[in-house]
């Protein structure tokens, strides 16, 4: 028997009801921040995450598919491609491409979509996973660079989890300065490293010599301690990013968005500027991150752009369909409106030109058969609708149908004309 790919899965009703949920939710969230959809490929040029998240990420030298597009004629070149692992790089790679800059206006763009990593695979992580992600990215001029917009993000991202239901979220937040104050902490950070690295997992030595703020990202528990003793970057600011970060919070602690300023975040892309942030969740364990994101003042410049200074964020469905089901919100049931049950083959076409006149008002409609006997057609719509509508030849004859609502167990007589208000009533009146 074949089955999905290590890492993979398929998604089966009633789960899918739970994911339409929480995407709905987060559109008309969006909708209300006045963000639009943008929808990049799902494999990039290598290059674009190579020199935008970061060849000494984990998620580039370790966690990529990635293949080589082999010439088809001698003039061709060889390309190697990747499925994307992260979608901010592609979003500005898109944002360069087709010049948004040059509208002058802020960029606010969303995705919803599949990303690839092929790491371990574990409770909320697959190597497909979907992610719900939003960038804010534009020319300095059009207020790209603001504290506000770091604050407008943070404060979406608190309504948006408060309208999906999910309490007990604790938001993280800290400055990795700029690029010069990054510069500058790396060389702290590296001295320090020095008297107590060896002592440190692999992972770590590796990451002291080639970019020591990465360090800060290990998860091995032993290297804990040795990290809470370690300078942090707060102390390496400068004076435009120590004021940048203040405006931030002065705005969160504005709109009542609680926080907790944590040393230790530095997100583990090296795009990352000034805010970042991530919104953790007890439900998920130890690996706690619910979603996060941050500035990226330079991103564009990296990858062959004008200057766009943008800030954005991701966060994996999964992740919050487990925090949903962690707090015991059960996948909602998604009921038809009614059921048609014929009585009789011969009156198959009569059941159908109903559901397709109840279905262009707007209704759910489950179509029976008339092959099946009464009393199966009653279990069957008991689990399918909220009513189930008999037709016989005499409802089709008289135009007044049988509607036994499942709720109450009561049987009304609905005129074909009146049929469709009826179904939009409570299925308990």
């Amino acid at each position: 028997m074949i089955k999905s790919p290590r890492g993979t899965r398929d998604l089966l009703p009633p789960d899918t009801a739970l994911w339409n949920f929480v995407e709905a939710a987060v559109r008309d969230v969006f909708r209300a921040y006045n963000f639009h959809e943008i929808r990049t490929p799902i494999f990039e040029s290598t290059e674009l995450f190579a020199r935008g998240v970061g060849e000494e990420t984990d998620i580039v030298s370790k966690e990529m598919y990635t293949w080589e597009d082999r010439a088809r004629a001698q003039s061709e070149k060889t390309q190697s491609l990747t499925l994307r692992p992260e979608n901010t790089a592609g979003v500005v790679r898109s944002y360069i491409e087709h010049q948004l800059g040059e509208t002058g206006q802020l960029q606010k763009l969303f995705y919803i979509g599949p990303q690839f990593r092929r790491e371990r695979p574990q409770k909320g992580r697959y190597r497909q996973f979907s992610q719900i992600g939003a960038e804010v990215i534009g020319p300095p001029s059009a207020g790209s660079e603001s504290p506000l917009r770091d604050a407008e993000v943070l404060e979406m991202l608190a309504t948006l989890l408060n309208e999906l239901g999910i309490t007990g979220w604790k938001l993280e937040l800290n400055s990795v300065g700029s690029a010069a104050d990054r510069a500058r902490y790396n060389e702290v950070l590296r001295t320090a490293l020095d008297a107590v690295v060896s002592s440190m997992c692999v992972d770590c030595q590796r990451r002291a010599a080639t970019n020591p703020i990465r360090v800060l990202d290990c998860k091995v528990p032993a290297d804990q301690p040795i990290i809470d003793t370690l300078p942090v970057i707060a102390d390496s600011l400068n004076e435009a990013s120590r004021a940048h970060f203040a405006q931030v919070l002065a705005a969160l602690d504005a709109a009542a968005v609680p926080y907790t300023r944590n040393h230790r975040l530095v997100r583990g892309l090296d795009y990352y500027t000034r805010t970042t942030f991530e919104f953790t969740h007890g439900g998920l364990g130890a690996q706690n991150a619910l979603l996060g994101g941050g500035r990226y003042d330079g991103l564009s410049e990296m990858l062959g752009g004008p200057r766009a200074p943008g800030i954005g964020f991701a966060m994996g469905e999964d992740r919050l369909v487990l925090t949903l089901l962690a707090q015991e919100a059960a996948a909602p049931q998604v009921l038809a409106d009614a059921y048609i049950a014929p009585l009789g083959e011969s009156l198959n076409a009569a059941a159908l030109s109903l559901a397709r006149e109840l279905r262009s008002q707007g209704l759910r409609i489950e179509l029976g058969d008339g092959s099946f006997r009464l009393k199966k057609s009653f279990e069957v719509a008991d689990k399918t609708a909220r009513r189930m509508i008999i037709l016989g030849e005499d409802e089709l004859q008289s135009g007044i149908l049988t509607v036994k609502t499942f709720a109450t167990g009561i049987q009304t007589k609905v005129p074909r004309t009146e049929l469709a208000v009826f179904l939009t009533k409570p299925a308990s009146e």
